[in-house]
Order: structure tokens, then sequence, then C-alpha cells
């Protein structure tokens, strides 16, 4: 039976979301998260932008060390010959890339304005898939962008030629959230059982379906014959209103009615770690967690109806699909409600010391404290906001790691690493 595979993108279509970003700690420590809980892939970056060199590089340097592992980490870029010559100039080291490229005769009209016509489309996204396979890349996948409103033998044609010249997967990219779930469903089935090639599903809410849209296309990929991937994003982030949020998705998929038994996961995903990594990223986005939020919002388990709460009370299940330990929660928070130290960029030894104490995590000796230290202030410069426990032992841990990590190599000078 085919299985479904969640691609996180987070670090690449989340941090487009215009008024927000992220520093490559908090990407990195993201990607660690994603790890934990099962993910198939991080889609981890963009390869041909210089600032992200350093950080895509430590990153697979984590993979190799086992750091980050089984996660595969993926690389998006435009599906042209340049920007894969550029991609393998700055990180030869990569191995997973989706191309990407619009198709929609909207796009190409409205985008392109005559340059590019169907034929040229095409011939573009094959020579960007060659290239990539002949520099050593292990998974392409080709992208179509607007997927949705692109003519469907058109789309056929483009994720068929893919396949002939090396495409690994098919991204059908539902760009504008214009699809339903019925449309994505019949759409998708199709072209898993014509091009007999795994389907990815990258969906936007601008109709409030990304979640939907998601899970009913990859059941038609999967009633189609080939394997689903699921691109997601945590809490919802991404550009406009947002990308399918990668917690609902696993609910719908294991908890909605009769989907749990037929369309299962590839590999084991541990949603109890989505408490801790769906708070997480809503501090460091600085974007609060929507009160109704599927199993991470604070009333996702909040009753105040008198039926509902003596219900819930004499057996949870009465009014709860899912408990909220599945998902990491009931753990007693622990708030200073007196003197706080905190670690910041001007911080002193002793304080931090006072805080990393806390923590249990020891220094051999002071130099070694003040080597961490010193990392630990750089990390706030580009946070710009207290680091969080698992930043603080991730430093403490992998110093090296780090200072590669917050290292931006200036325009005509050699990486670091």
């Amino acid at each position: 039976m085919s299985k479904i595979y969640l691609i996180d993108v987070t670090n690449r279509d989340g941090v487009q979301t215009a008024k927000l970003g992220l520093s490559k700690l908090a990407k990195t420590m993201i990607n660690m998260y994603l790890n934990e809980m099962g993910v198939y892939q991080s889609e981890f970056g963009f390869p041909t932008t210089r600032h992200e060199s350093n950080y895509l590089r430590v990153n697979l340097k984590l993979a190799e060390m086992g750091v980050l592992h089984p996660i595969r980490l993926g690389g998006w870029i435009r599906a042209t010959v340049e920007d894969v010559e550029q991609t393998f100039n700055l990180v030869p080291e990569i191995k997973d890339l989706s191309l990407s490229i619009s198709t929609s005769s909207q796009m190409i009209t409205g985008k392109f304005l005559g340059r590019k016509n169907e034929e040229d489309i095409l011939m573009m996204a094959i020579e960007a898939i060659e290239a990539a396979k002949a520099h050593g890349a292990e998974k392409v996948g080709i992208n179509a962008e607007d997927a949705s409103r692109t003519d469907p033998d058109f789309l056929l044609r483009f994720a068929s030629l893919g396949k002939e010249h090396g495409a690994d997967r098919f991204r059908y990219c539902d760009t504008l959230g214009y699809d339903n779930p019925f449309t994505i469903y019949e759409t998708c089935k199709m072209l898993a059982k014509e091009t007999a090639m795994p389907i990815e599903l990258h969906c936007h809410g601008d109709l409030g379906m990304a979640v939907a849209n998601s899970v009913a296309g990859a059941m038609g990929v999967i009633d189609g014959g080939q394997d689903a991937y699921i691109n997601t994003t945590i809490n919802g982030v991404g550009e406009r209103a947002g990308n399918a949020d990668l917690v609902a998705v696993i609910l719908a998929l294991k908890k909605s009615k009769g989907l749990g038994n037929k369309y299962k996961f590839g590999v084991p995903i541990r949603l109890s770690k989505a408490w801790k990594m769906c708070k997480y990223a809503s501090y460091t986005f600085s974007v609060p967690i929507p009160i109704n939020q599927p199993g991470v919002g604070a009333n996702a388990f909040a009753h105040a109806s008198g039926i509902h709460a003596d219900g819930v009370l004499k057996d949870p299940e009465n009014y709860e699909l899912y408990d909220l330990k599945e998902l990491g929660r009931g753990e007693p928070e622990l708030v200073e409600t007196g003197r706080e130290i905190s670690s910041g960029e001007y911080s002193g030894i002793n304080g931090f010391g006072h805080v990393m104490g806390k923590m249990a995590i020891e220094f051999a000796n002071q130099e070694e404290a003040e080597k961490i230290l010193e990392l630990v202030r750089y990390a706030n410069v580009l946070a710009q906001q207290p680091l969080v426990a698992d930043e603080l032992r991730f430093i403490a841990e992998y110093p090296d790691i780090v200072r590669d990590l917050l290292t931006l190599t200036p325009l005509n000078e050699p990486a670091h690493l």
C-alpha cells in the first residue's frame, strides 16, 4: 500500500511570510524539532541565497554527524540551469532539490509577459532537472507553480516529461488555494495513475481549505497507487493566508472518520513532540498560536458549556477526539514570579553561569564558559530576543557548529566552512 510522508516547508515558505523571519539558529532548531517528530523532510532554505549558505552547510553537516537524522534536508530553487549551478557552487553537499516553475496560462502570460510559452516552460524544467542530476542530486522534485489553475493536459505532460528526464517527485502546487477537496482529489488521482510517480501536495489557505485540500489530495494520490508527500508548516504560517498546518494535517489523517485505517504514514509520527515544537515556533516567529488552533490552541481542550463540561468530566471521549497528552500537553509550566535572570547579548559570566546551572549544564572551566557565552551573545544579537533552554543547550553541545551557523559571509568572500 502506498504511504503518506510529510515535507515541512516552514523554513522556506514559512519565512517568506510578509513581516516574519527567523534567525539561522531558529531555523536549525526547527529542523531539530521536525526530526524529533518524524517529519520525512524539511525544505530547509534557499541554496542560491548567499546569506543562507553557512546555515545550509552547517545543517547538512549535522545530518552527516547523525544529529539531524533520519530527516532529509531539501532546498528550493527556480527551475533554471543558472539556479542549479549557483546552488552547487554555494552548497556543493546538497542532495535534495525542488525545482519550481509556473505552469498556468495565467502565470505564463502574467509573469513572463509573452517572453515564454508552454514549450519554453517544458524545456527549462527538463534542462534544470538534468543539470541537478548531473551535479549529483539524489532526489529531485519538479514543482508546478499554480498547478490548480493549469490546463490538466499540459500539467500531465509537464509531470511526465519531468519523470522521463530524472525527476523523482512531482509537486502539485495549489498556490492560490483555488482547489477544493473534490477537485484536488480527482486531479491528483489522475496524475498519480497516469505518471506512475509520487505526488507532492502544496496547498495554501486563501479560501480556508489548505488542510482539507492536502488530505484530499493525498487520498487521491494513494488511491491512484502512488506515495503522497504533503507540504506543511508549523502553526500554518505562510504567505498570505498561510499553508497547511502540520499538526492539523496529522490529526486529520490519524483521527478523521475512516482515514487512519486506510491512509497511513510511511514513517512513525511522534505527535507528543507537537506542543513543544508549536510553542517554540510561535515564540521565535513572534506570532501567537490562534486560540482555536487544532490540538495546540489554548481552547483546544477548554470546555465552558455546562453540558460539555459535565460530559468531558465523565469521559473525555464524549467531547474530545484525541487526548491532550497525545500532543505532549499536560505538563505544568513553571513561571518566574520573582527575581529573573536571563541570558542576552550583554550578559556577564556570573549571570550566564546561573542560567545554565539551572538547566544542569556545567562547564569544564572558565575558558569554556566564556566561549559559550560569547556564542550566546551573538545568537541573541541575531535573534533579538532571549534564547530558550533548547537553544542554549544546543549552543553548549555544538559550539563549533554554532560558530559557523552564526557566521554571515560578506559578498566576494570565501565561504567560512
